[in-house]
């Protein structure tokens, strides 16, 4: 065989085994919509678009970071994030699977508008106002740091690992939030959120959860409603 000929048929070799290995991949869009080994779909849940159910108090997921969501998954599986809801679904996708799943909804469109949400920041929050003073100022003689600080502006997230806060169910961000309280869930980055969690009392956690769950209508100028008020295209 000839130089050229034996490149030729190693370039040729190199693209089957990726072609394979691409068809042999989770389809994480697949699993969104029609679950795998025995686990349901997620859409099931959290909406076709990833956009969450409020009502039910299942949380958005489009267009949170791919790594928070595969952590998360990881963790649901292995028991370290307490889930009766999710922890059966996690387990039975394979590392492979869960990431893929992570992946394809990192990938959707948030349903948030973030210019909108950002600018909510710039607003001067009273401390009668508890859930938005935790959340753009904090609780500084608790050593509470603004939730903003962290997750961004208006609660729109923040990279890889800081999820976006608005729009989540005030359920979800409480039961959260407690769950950190009661050692239910990995202590995230730099292990900020046990500490936070524990410094707030009940009110608090209440009040930020519904201000957060609250701020995407809030945000939507006065007489702006429908279509006209949804997120960015």
């Amino acid at each position: 065989m000839t130089p050229r000929s034996l490149s030729g048929a190693l370039a040729l070799g190199a693209l089957y085994a990726a072609s394979a290995a691409a068809q042999g991949a989770p389809d994480g869009k697949q699993i969104s919509t029609q679950g795998a080994n025995g686990a349901p779909a997620c859409i099931t849940c959290h909406g076709a678009r990833g956009e969450g159910n409020p009502a039910a108090g299942f949380p958005q997921l489009a267009g949170l970071g791919g790594a928070y969501l595969e952590e998360q998954l990881n963790a649901m599986a292995n028991g370290s994030r307490v889930s009766p809801v999710m922890a059966a679904t996690a387990k039975a996708l394979d590392p492979a699977q869960r990431q893929a799943v992570a992946r394809y909804y990192a990938g959707l469109p948030s349903p948030l508008d973030t210019d909108r949400l950002a600018a909510t920041a710039m607003q001067l929050a009273k401390p009668a106002d508890t859930g938005a003073w935790l959340a753009t100022r904090g609780a500084w003689d608790k050593n509470v740091p603004a939730c903003n600080q962290c997750h961004g502006p208006g609660g729109i997230g923040v990279g890889e690992n800081f999820p976006a806060l608005a729009g989540q169910p005030a359920a979800y961000i409480a039961g959260q939030l407690r769950a950190w309280r009661q050692g239910q869930r990995p202590p995230g980055p730099l292990g900020l959120m046990p500490a936070v969690a524990t410094r707030l009392s009940e009110q608090e956690i209440d009040a930020v959860s519904a201000y957060y769950a609250g701020l995407p209508t809030a945000a939507i100028p006065a007489g702006q409603t429908g279509a006209s008020a949804g997120a960015k295209p």
